[in-house]
């Protein structure tokens, strides 16, 4: 394959196209979501993954699988959940089965946020996907984004 290779360009194009599509979904949720609740939606995303752990059997999440499911460094990470730990929205405590594991809980006042923001990020991500499904380069993805039936 060459640079002028027609399978590549359609590649990058599609590669474009579904950044295009994330790049205007991420900004249109996140101005929803710092005007009505002061939120990003990185903070947001961080309060929805905490809060789905649980107490059983691999319930708490370390830094590394926060990190990979908000897509975040480590780092970028604990700087977050530092911000949200000052703003009262989370809390560290040691792993009491392992004194060198910290875990990260959301606390009463994240939980309630983020059931106020819910319902604003939810109405945020399908106005966006309808803006998107008006574009004939996005619409295809609109559609794939859609029909995906992916657990929480």
């Amino acid at each position: 394959m060459t640079a002028t290779d027609p399978a590549l360009t359609a590649l990058a194009q599609g590669w474009c196209a579904l950044s295009a599509l994330h790049g205007r979904i991420e900004a249109h949720i996140e101005r929803a979501l710092q005007a009505e609740h002061d939120l990003s939606v990185r903070e947001y995303s961080l309060l929805d993954v905490l809060s789905r752990q649980h107490d059983g059997e691999g319930g708490h999440l370390q830094m590394k699988q926060v990190a990979e499911a908000v897509v975040l460094s480590q780092s970028a990470t604990t700087r977050l959940v530092t911000r949200l730990e000052d703003r009262g929205l989370l809390e560290r405590y040691l792993c009491p089965t392992d004194r060198r594991g910290i875990y990260t809980n959301v606390t009463e006042a994240g939980l309630r946020l983020l059931e106020e923001a819910r319902p604003t990020n939810d109405g945020a991500l399908r106005e966006a996907l309808d803006g998107a499904s008006k574009n004939p380069e996005l619409a295809p993805l609109v559609r794939v984004v859609e029909s995906l039936n992916v657990p929480a």
